[in-house]
């Protein structure tokens, strides 16, 4: 019996929630559709270094959206994401006795979608996690943001396909801008392909870095930012120790 696909949502001063696909709510709070959205993306290790908190008080705080993989459910990011956010919205890819990890979305706004998916590893049958939100502009058109840890560990990308098509199916039937960013794990020539033609066939563009210091494996870059509806007006890349990949900041203008 596979288990079912869900989000915890975490708000200030409630318990967690549940939220299972496609489900739709209401909400009171959008995100700016005119002057700049900002964006912070960041695989953060399970919290496992030091200095991953004041990484994201020193960076984090600008941003109206945080784009966690790899978010383990302590309590310090709990209470950091309670703090400053409207919504934390995680999607248990494993769970542990005391705590779950999996991709995070912190958002300054509530979304008014949220589809939580779940992609097992062929090979070590551990399960990636991606999470689609969607959260009104103050102009009037809707957001869909999705976050995304890649699958790893399998043969060929078939299963790596797999996961990118019902993403693929949404991105295709919203008619807002979008914003696609995670962890991809790239690292082979096929899967940076697979990647680049799914971008083309949902009408995505690639954030560029000028910088570029992202994590790479065999000289690809993992980590990537793609967007539709929306302009570029500064990308850049923070180098830390405090997890294996560095954080990607993109801001857009939100006005196409």
């Amino acid at each position: 019996m596979p288990k079912p696909t869900y989000a915890l949502r975490y708000t200030a001063k409630n318990p967690a929630e549940r939220i299972f696909p496609h489900s739709e709510s209401s909400s009171g709070v959008v995100l700016p559709g005119t002057g700049l959205l900002q964006v912070m993306v960041w695989n953060i290790f399970k919290q496992q270094r030091t200095d991953w908190l004041n990484v994201l008080n020193n960076h984090a705080l600008d941003s109206q959206l945080v784009l966690l993989q790899e978010a383990q459910t302590t309590p310090e990011l709990i209470n950091f994401a309670t703090d400053n956010y409207l919504a934390a919205d995680q999607v248990p890819a494993i769970i542990m006795p005391q705590s779950a990890y999996g991709v995070m979305t912190l958002a300054s706004a509530n979304p008014v979608y949220c589809c939580p998916l779940r992609e097992r590893e062929p090979l070590l049958r551990l399960s990636k996690s991606a999470l689609i939100t969607v959260y009104p502009l103050d102009d009037g058109r809707q957001l869909m943001v999705v976050n995304i840890h890649a699958v790893n560990f399998s043969f060929g990308v078939d299963i790596y396909q797999q996961q990118l098509k019902p993403i693929g199916e949404q991105i295709l039937q919203h008619r807002g801008p979008v914003i696609l960013a995670g962890d991809f794990n790239t690292w082979s020539r096929q899967r940076l392909y697979s990647l680049y033609r799914f971008s083309t066939l949902t009408g995505l563009q690639e954030v560029r870095f000028p910088n570029d210091r992202r994590k790479k494996v065999f000289g690809r870059p993992l980590d990537f930012v793609f967007y539709r509806g929306l302009q570029v007006a500064d990308a850049l890349v923070l180098e830390t120790l405090a997890s294996d990949h560095n954080p990607l900041i993109v801001k857009f203008h939100a006005n196409p």
